[in-house]
């Protein structure tokens, strides 16, 4: 089974960090994750995050740290998700997939049902 490369961010915004609902449509539907997506070919881990977040959310990112990856294996995909930490910049928060999101206190993202490749990264997040 081919390793799909994904990134995705933990955004903060001020004292809240943004987490996204998946659509009813898309793989995993309803779990809660970090935003991001797909890298195409040629492009860097950061590229990918920062057009990924202003395809999907409409909002520019700074990249603060990257995290450590996180392979993951669903029944019918296997994924290598690349998280990094980073803050909202600027834009109107627009969802163009997902269905819902939310901005709680770091210590609150452990109430929601998170897509399972994103719960070891949330640990690690937790525990800076």
């Amino acid at each position: 089974m081919k390793t799909i490369l994904v990134t995705c961010a933990i955004i903060q915004f001020d004292d809240k960090v943004l987490a996204v609902q998946r659509s009813k449509n898309m793989k995993l539907p309803l779990k809660w994750e970090f935003a991001g997506g797909k890298i195409e070919e040629g492009e860097t881990e950061v590229e990918c995050i920062k057009r990924e977040i202003l395809e999907e959310l409409n909002i520019k990112i700074e990249i603060k740290e990257k995290l450590t990856p996180v392979t993951h294996e669903y029944p019918d995909f296997k994924i290598k998700l690349i998280p990094f930490t980073a803050e909202y910049i600027t834009g109107k928060l627009i969802l163009k997939e997902h269905s819902d999101f939310i901005l709680v206190n770091k210590r609150k993202l452990i109430n929601l049902d998170w897509a399972e490749a994103d719960i070891p990264i949330l640990k690690e997040y937790l525990e800076l």
